[in-house]
């Protein structure tokens, strides 16, 4: 009898366990859904973002030659300027 019961409680156990296993599964394969979907959105992101910086950094070149440019301008006016003003002396 003892080990009837041992087996009936063991099949009882078993076919208790298999629906939550079951259950345990089906939630594991949503979320891995949805990180999967969570890492193609930041893949999409972070290949916006790297125009965005190539953008950005091709803007700050360009206007870092500009401002190069108007500095050696400024100089040259300064100079030129400085060396065309005559000083009288009374």
């Amino acid at each position: 009898m003892t080990r009837k019961s041992t087996w009936t409680g063991l099949a009882v156990t078993i076919l208790l366990g298999l629906p939550l296993a079951a259950c345990k599964d089906t939630k594991t394969l949503e979320e891995n859904e949805q990180l999967k979907a969570q890492v193609a959105e930041l893949q999409k992101e972070n290949g916006q973002l790297g125009n965005d910086l190539e953008t950005v950094t091709a803007a700050r070149d360009t206007l870092a030659k500009e401002n190069e440019k108007l500095k050696a301008e400024v100089k040259s006016r300064k100079t030129k300027h400085s060396a065309s003003r005559k000083r009288r002396r009374n």
